[in-house]
Formats: C-alpha cells, sequence, structure tokens
C-alpha cells in the first residue's frame, strides 16, 4: 500500500487550513456585507417615514392641497419657498434647531 510522503502530509494540512481560513474570510466579508445592507435599510427606511410625516404635516394645515396634483403641488412648494419671509422663518427655525442641539437640548 502506497503511504504519502510527510512532505505531502504537510502540504495537504495546509491546504485544509487555507481552505478553511477562505471560508472564514468569506463568512466574515458576507457578514459585512449584510451589515451594510441592513445600515442603508434603516436609512431609507428612515426617510420614507420623515418624508411620509411631513407630508401628512402639510396635508393637515392645508388640507385643500390634497386635490392638486403632483405637478402643481411642487410648483406651489416651490413659489412658497421661494418667498423672502419663507426663506427667513426657515432659516430661524434652522439656526434655532442648531443653537439646541449645541446646548445639548432637543
Amino acid at each position: 500500500m502506497y503511504e504519502p510522503s510527510p512532505e505531502l502530509k504537510k502540504l495537504e494540512a495546509e491546504k485544509a487550513e487555507a481552505e478553511q481560513q477562505l471560508m472564514r474570510e468569506q463568512h466574515k466579508y458576507q457578514r459585512l456585507c449584510n451589515r451594510e445592507q441592513y445600515y442603508k435599510k434603516r436609512e431609507r427606511t428612515a426617510r420614507a417615514h420623515r418624508l411620509i410625516t411631513r407630508g401628512a404635516a402639510v396635508e393637515s394645515v392645508s388640507p385643500l392641497v390634497t386635490v392638486l396634483g403632483e405637478v402643481e403641488f411642487f410648483s406651489l412648494v416651490d413659489r412658497i419657498f421661494s418667498m423672502p419671509e419663507v426663506k427667513g422663518m426657515v432659516m430661524e427655525a434652522v439656526n434655532a434647531h442648531n443653537a439646541a442641539e449645541q446646548s445639548g437640548g432637543d
């Protein structure tokens, strides 16, 4: 019966270890990919929630906008946010938010 040489046994052991290391690294890579997808999905979900709640807020303040089409609605919003007084109010709100955030409040 043929007995493999010690060098061949050593090489086979190294090969088996290398294959196991490759499998560990592939598994690690897959876990990192899964984590990346999880965070991206969470960001998209948070954005979708924010857009929906803000759109609902607009409709609750001005229910008449529900009859407008998408183009009409965006045109109206564009006109509103182009007004100097509205720009000023938005800037005041952002500044107040930033000041509260810097002071540790919310």
